[in-house]
């Protein structure tokens, strides 16, 4: 049986006329960049998600960097985010000269934990970052409760999250993404709606910071060879809109797939003592970017699963190995001690196999092999 991380190739085999169809076209039109299936794919996924405008990007990364810009953070500010995350929440924090003030995170949700925000709020914070980690949404209600008390920007990090649902105390659903100032994502080929390359988006339904996204993407410029601002240059290509377009259309399918598997996997490893399967908020859909165990004995056990699992032909992953505070580049005088949730979910957590193609024979085996080394 062959098992993948992530497996594209299956996905492309089930729509590959449509996708082929759809990138001849963008060749034959010879519109490559920001041509009309750039249009028509921001058109569709402002629909999709509910947003009154979506700029899109080269990358996630570049989507943190210019949500930051476009809000005009100054060298020196803070930015709240959490050190259980990928790198890339924090790089662009520094890269701009802000200051990024760590929070711990939950140890179900592996989300920040909002209770402890507050406490790390100075008169240099300008912004939350919380991470919406593995498909699972950050408690947003009180995420927006203090950041309009203390008058506080929030940009979501959902590059794991596309397709993800919040309900708020009122009783109103959104998308993952859309309820703080601006919400941005990755097209990573392994996201839940992923690209055959690199790309990004953000959006909000504020439209004038729509605009200056927008400027701040195209050079900082708003009229051809004039810039008023300093910006970058950050573009989804044409081929690359053409297939993630193509593949919007399947996303809740993605979704539903991937949360039957995990399901799946919920059920193979019910009860069994030691071993923590990933919460689900009752307000949320948890969309399974990752499907992410605990090992509570720790990293000896853990890695010694995944090497043996390796030798079976059953990939896995560690997400993440070190917590963002205890690495040299991000340290920024924390220690060992500091945030201790996130320091021992990086000692205990392994990721499973998790995309939109695994059947339920795929799950039994996986889930049957990890058990047989669990126990051992």
């Amino acid at each position: 049986m062959t098992i993948r991380m992530v497996d594209t190739i299956t996905q492309y085999e089930r729509i590959k006329h449509e996708m082929n169809a759809a990138i001849a076209e963008v060749v034959a039109s010879g519109a490559y960049i920001n041509g009309p299936a750039v249009k028509q794919f921001t058109a569709n996924l402002a629909n999709y998600l509910g947003a009154e405008r979506v700029i899109p990007c080269a990358n996630g990364t570049d989507a943190l960097q210019v949500a930051l810009m476009a809000l005009e953070l100054q060298p020196g500010d803070e930015v709240i985010t959490t050190p259980f995350t990928f790198a890339a929440t924090c790089e662009v924090v520094a890269l701009l000269g802000l200051k990024p003030v760590f929070v711990d995170v939950t140890d179900d949700s592996f989300n920040i934990n909002t209770s402890k925000i507050e406490a790390a709020i100075t008169e240099k914070t300008k912004a939350i970052v919380p991470v919406h980690l593995f498909g699972q949404p950050a408690d947003m209600q009180p995420i927006m409760d203090i950041a309009n008390k203390y008058n506080l920007y929030v940009i979501e990090d959902a590059a794991q999250s596309i397709g993800a649902t919040y309900t708020m105390a009122s009783g109103m659903t959104y998308q993952s993404g859309l309820i703080g100032h601006v919400g941005t994502t990755s097209f990573y080929p392994s996201k839940n709606l992923g690209a055959y390359g690199d790309g990004g988006a953000l959006w909000t339904n504020d439209t004038q910071l729509a605009d200056k996204i927008l400027q701040v993407c195209n050079h900082g410029s708003n009229r051809r060879y004039y810039y008023d601002m300093i910006g970058v240059n950050s573009r989804l290509d044409s081929i690359q809109a053409a297939i993630l377009d193509t593949k919007l259309k399947y996303l809740d399918t993605y979704n539903t797939n991937r949360i039957a598997a995990a399901d799946l996997y919920d059920r193979a490893f019910a009860g069994v003592d030691g071993l923590v399967t990933p919460w689900r908020s009752g307000n949320c859909r948890h969309v399974f970017h990752q499907y992410t165990l605990r090992v509570k004995s720790g990293r000896k056990k853990r890695d010694f699963i995944r090497k043996e699992l390796g030798e079976r032909g059953i990939p896995s992953g560690v997400y993440y190995p070190v917590s963002l505070h205890l690495q040299p580049a991000y340290t920024y005088d924390n220690k060992v001690g500091d945030f201790p949730v996130s320091e021992r979910l990086s000692e205990e957590v392994i990721s499973l196999p998790m995309h939109s193609e695994l059947d339920a024979n795929q799950v039994a085996y996986i889930a049957g092999n990890f058990l047989e080394l669990f126990n051992q």
